[in-house]
This record gives structure tokens, C-alpha cells and sequence, in this order.
């Protein structure tokens, strides 16, 4: 019979028994996600995260440059008002090019899914940070938002008509058994292949810094190649960091497209 003030039964703990098991050397253990408090409410577990510590710094830090950089602003802009035009004008013209000028609607969305991604993506690279964009948890809640807001536009806007987005054009009446559950199944795994795609090459890029930066410890002074190869690593990282927010954000506005225009 199982000891009752075991670690399994006692709430709250089992987590922390299992974070105990994933060694602090090992490439994993920066995908843990500890608990910087221990909160619950009638048994409901509402303990805060790093998860939950490093996206709110996120949201702080997206809200603090472009309040700053924008507050003042002037005719020439300076560096910094320059960074927050441009970062403004590049998803403008990514909704004009993909959505057209009905999309201008849901540029803050857009604007505030690509902003968040990429500010999460680049927080994780500084040193003892965490990326919370690593947790396939974090990534399907925004990838469903992307999902579900799809959805809604385009049984809003176009009724029972929008099932017709399921019935590619020009497939003969004999093969719509065969298409037609394809293509169903095919929407319905968009929020998987958009999540998945976010999370993987984040845990990816982190794991392989960290067995690389390994060796480096191990070598010693026979560690400069692995080194400069951690170097080169980094700034191949921090780049995959920005193009998978850009890859995210573009999906959006494409899948926004379908729901808009009904173009298949």
C-alpha cells in the first residue's frame, strides 16, 4: 500500500519531485519549469511559474519600447523611434501583402502575436533567462488563438458558405469522399503543425547550444574550436529566433487570408 503522505498524494509536491530528477548538467533541465511560488485555491493548483515570470517580462519589455520610442516622437526620427517605425511598418506591409487592405483590422493582433514571439524568442537567449516559447504548452494556446479567431471570421463573414472552403474547385464530384476529408482534416491539424513548428525549433536550437557548450567545460584550454563553434551557434540561433516569430506571424495573416476571402 502506497505511503498516503507520499510525494504522489501530496499536492503540489509531485512536480518539484520530478524536476529533482532531470540533472542540472543535463541539456533538458533548462526546459524545466520551476515554480517561483506555491499557490493554491481550493486545491487548484495556481502556483507561479518561470514560464509565467519571464512572459509577463516580455509583455513589459514590448510595452516599455514602444511606449518610450513612441512617446516623443519627431520629425527625424532618432535610432530607437527609427527601430519601432520599422518594426511597424513591417507588419503593415506583411498584412497588406498577404491580406490586402481588409486585414488592416486585425493588425494588432498580428502586431501583438509577432511581437510577443519575438521578444520571448530573444529573451531566451541571454544567459540564465528561460524561453518560454520551448513549452509546446505556450505555443498551441497562441497557435489555437490564431485557430479559433480564423474560424469565427469566417463563419462571420461568410455564413454556412464557409464550408465551401473545405471543396478545392475543379475536383470532380467522384473524388470529393476521398478530398474532402483531407482537406478537413488538414484545418483542423493547423494549429498542431503551427505550434509544433514554433516549439521544436526552439528546444532544438537551445539543446544543441547546450551539448556544444558542454564540451566546451570538458576540453578545457582545448576547447577555442567547440567555442568559436558555440559563437557561430548563437548567432545562427538569435537569427532562427526572429525568423520563426516572422514564420508564426506570416502563417497568421495567410490563414486570416483564407477565412477573408474564401480562396482556395
Amino acid at each position: 500500500m502506497p505511503d498516503p503522505t507520499g510525494p504522489a498524494t501530496r499536492s503540489g509536491e509531485t512536480d518539484v519531485t520530478t524536476e529533482r530528477h532531470i540533472d542540472h548538467d543535463s541539456p533538458m533541465h533548462q526546459f524545466v519549469i520551476g515554480r517561483l511560488s506555491d499557490w493554491q485555491i481550493g486545491g487548484l493548483d495556481i502556483s507561479f511559474s518561470k514560464a509565467a515570470a519571464f512572459m509577463i517580462a516580455a509583455v513589459i519589455v514590448v510595452t516599455l519600447f514602444l511606449t518610450l520610442t513612441t512617446s516623443r516622437r519627431a520629425m527625424v526620427p532618432g535610432r530607437w523611434q527609427s527601430v519601432a517605425e520599422l518594426w511597424y511598418e513591417f507588419i503593415a506591409n506583411m498584412i497588406k501583402e498577404t491580406i490586402g487592405t481588409e486585414g488592416r483590422k486585425y493588425f494588432p493582433f498580428v502586431f501583438t502575436i509577432f511581437s510577443f514571439i519575438v521578444i520571448c524568442n530573444l529573451v531566451g537567449m541571454l544567459p540564465y533567462s528561460y524561453t518560454v516559447t520551448s513549452h509546446i504548452a505556450v505555443t498551441i494556446t497562441l497557435a489555437l488563438a490564431v485557430f479559433i479567431l480564423v474560424t469565427v471570421i469566417g463563419l462571420t463573414r461568410h455564413g454556412l458558405h464557409f464550408l465551401s472552403f473545405f471543396v478545392p474547385k475543379g475536383v470532380p464530384a467522384v473524388m470529393l469522399l476521398l478530398v474532402v476529408p483531407i482537406e478537413v482534416l488538414s484545418y483542423f491539424m493547423r494549429p498542431i503543425s503551427h505550434s509544433v513548428r514554433l516549439f521544436a525549433n526552439m528546444t532544438a536550437g537551445h539543446t544543441m547550444l547546450k551539448v556544444f557548450g558542454g564540451f566546451v567545460v570538458q576540453m578545457g584550454i582545448f576547447g577555442v574550436l567547440p567555442f568559436a563553434l558555440i559563437v557561430a551557434l548563437t548567432g545562427l540561433e538569435i537569427a532562427i529566433a526572429v525568423l520563426q516569430a516572422y514564420v508564426f506571424t506570416i502563417l497568421t495573416c495567410l490563414y486570416l487570408n483564407d477565412a477573408i476571402h474564401l480562396e482556395h
